[in-house]
């Protein structure tokens, strides 16, 4: 009697001791993931068509449209499973490559205010729109990750989850987190002059630098 009151109680008290928060928590953080996934991919969807709009009203502005699109090219080509976010290499190099991207893209939107016709492009600020909006998505989208990665590496130190680890899970690893990096991390905006470039101003120029809105 008293054995078998023991097998229905040890399940129970395992559980009571945390023995499938390593688990649970993993899989939570590889849902996070691919959160992020899925808006990196909605960031990459909406380039095409913006880089085709700026360049039907600044065609000159060659070196910028390039670097955008050789730099989604290079971003869609480095991906990483969820089963490597224990990779230190793979992970940084998934993201240098967005992070990249999202410079590329913040000098896109720069040069394009040289150009009046798009600003008054609906198109175009549609498409504008929606990147701003996804490039929030993505900077809340990789807080919650590293939130929830957090979370689970912690409990692969801490007792008595950490006795869990070394006994039943000894493939559980710390997974990797993303640096604050401020290109990845801020949503490109572009402050229209409604007056246009500065006199005397090349198209395709850098406009000076401005305080904003006096």
């Amino acid at each position: 009697m008293g054995r078998g009151l023991a097998v229905v109680l040890l399940p129970l008290l395992l559980v009571g001791c945390g023995v499938n928060d390593i688990p649970t928590k993993q899989e939570f953080a590889k849902a996070k993931w691919g959160d992020v996934q899925a808006d990196y991919q909605r960031r990459s969807d909406l380039i095409p068509n913006l880089v085709a709009t700026v360049q039907g009203e600044a065609k000159q502005e060659q070196t910028v449209l390039i670097g955008v699109t050789n730099a989604r090219a290079k971003a869609t080509g480095v991906t990483i499973d969820a089963s490597k976010l224990d990779d230190p290499a793979a992970f940084q190099k998934f993201q240098q490559a967005q992070d990249e991207l999202s410079s590329s893209l913040g000098r896109l939107l720069a040069v394009s205010e040289n150009y009046p016709n798009l600003k008054s492009n609906e198109n175009f600020l549609a498409l504008q729109s929606q990147l701003e909006g996804t490039e929030n998505r993505i900077a809340i989208a990789r807080r919650d990750y590293n939130d929830a990665v957090r979370d689970y590496n912690t409990t692969l130190r801490v007792l008595p989850t950490s006795i869990w680890a070394a006994t039943f899970y000894h493939d559980a690893k710390p997974m990797q987190t993303f640096g604050a990096t401020e290109a990845a991390q801020t949503a490109p905006t572009v402050h229209f002059d409604i007056n246009g470039p500065p006199a005397g101003a090349a198209p395709g120029s850098t406009p000076p630098a401005t305080n904003g809105p006096q």
